[in-house]
């Protein structure tokens, strides 16, 4: 609605609907002429038909070819017959219909998974969180591109390390390979040792929290929202999460406090209030590994402060990885990760970037930040 209003677009659209239920509109005619003249031809028969029995089977009777008996029963087998005839008659175009959504569902119960465990699959308890990328090549199909090309890094135990680039160099396809979104074209990633294709991907992705750019909340309660983190969780514990993301005092201020709902996809809350739940429901999960997707990028200045508290205070003694293109929000980062057309072009601390006056030393120039 903003779109078509802030366009002027009002007869346009109007048009365009007129042109598609137009469509429908006939369609749905056509189906209920076929209704109504396959109801009136079903009555007409059945109610004709026991009359004209009804009529030779009382003469019979009167001529004494048939007993009273035989009659009744016979009338009787007919309606008997006539019922289930008439309603199979009357829903043989809701069938039709039914078989179109039939084959629907089938097609989507029938999709392939992209990534399926192996049989003998291994089931992670909680890791430690080291990481390592051996020689990672990644294409999203066959006959594409490489996207990424001889990815070698690896990563200790708590640290921190922030994935930056021009848009489409890698960044966040480079993250999805972690939780096995997509499993890896060549090479290997490797979590406490373990090749992530040998091991479980749910167990996998339990030991792994995101916050991205843009949050699905789901249209129920903040409370729910919260606990999509750990369903299990009491009250207490959604209120701690909360309060470690920053969220409570808003949340608090809101009508009905942590049972107010948040609308289809958390409409009803701003995008820094959104973030802060989704930094909340990670804090309540506790995983040993997080990944930030840009998870401030689309936040006013205020709020990004606001989360970028949280995010630190949930990043601390956890791998953490963290995709920015505001260069000022990974300066405290263990390591700075710079990628190019999908291939490492260096690596370092902000200090060691900057003396290097490489890639990095160029973006943090374009953004001015000095200057800030």
């Amino acid at each position: 609605m903003p779109v078509t209003r802030s366009f002027a677009l009002e007869d346009y659209e109007q048009e365009q609907f007129g042109i598609r239920n137009e469509n429908f509109l006939t369609k749905a005619l056509k189906h209920t002429s076929w209704n109504a003249k396959t109801f009136a031809a079903t009555n007409t028969i059945t109610d004709l038909a026991p009359l004209l029995v009804i009529t030779f089977a009382g003469y019979q009777v009167i001529s004494g070819n048939l007993t009273m008996g035989t009659m009744v029963a016979f009338v009787g087998y007919m309606e008997r017959v006539y019922s289930p005839l008439r309603r199979l008659i009357n829903s043989s175009t809701t069938l039709t219909q039914s078989i179109a959504s039939i084959d629907r569902v089938f097609e989507l119960m029938n999709e392939k998974y992209d990534i399926v465990d192996k049989e003998n699959a291994i089931k992670l308890g909680r890791v430690d969180g080291t990481i390592d990328m051996e020689n990672v090549l990644f294409q999203y199909d066959e006959e594409e591109a490489y996207v990424l090309k001889n990815i070698n890094l690896s990563v200790e135990k708590g640290e921190t390390i922030a994935l930056v680039g021009m848009s489409g160099g890698g960044k966040s396809t480079l993250i999805s390979l972690i939780p096995r979104f997509y499993d890896v074209t060549d090479g290997s990633i490797k979590v406490d040792g373990m090749d992530i294709r040998d091991v479980n991907a749910r167990s996998l992705r339990n030991n792994i929290g995101m916050v991205l750019q843009d949050n699905t909340l789901f249209s129920e309660s903040i409370a729910v929202n919260i606990r999509m983190g750990n369903p299990n969780a009491t009250d207490e514990e959604v209120i701690a999460a909360a309060k470690a993301a920053n969220a409570h005092d808003f949340i608090i201020s809101l009508p009905y406090g942590y049972d107010t709902q948040v609308g289809e996809r958390g409409v009803k809350l701003s995008g820094g209030q959104k973030q802060r739940i989704a930094i909340a429901r990670v804090f309540l999960k506790n995983p040993p590994i997080l990944i930030f997707d840009e998870a401030t990028s689309a936040l006013d200045l205020e709020s990004e402060h606001t989360i970028q508290e949280a995010m630190e205070k949930l990043a601390s003694d956890r791998t953490t990885f963290i995709v920015a293109h505001r260069l000022a929000t990974i300066t405290h980062a263990d390591r700075i990760v710079v990628i190019e057309h999908g291939e490492i072009q260096e690596i370092g601390s902000h200090d060691e970037l900057m003396r290097l006056k490489g890639s990095y030393y160029e973006l943090y120039q374009v953004q001015d930040l000095d200057a800030i």
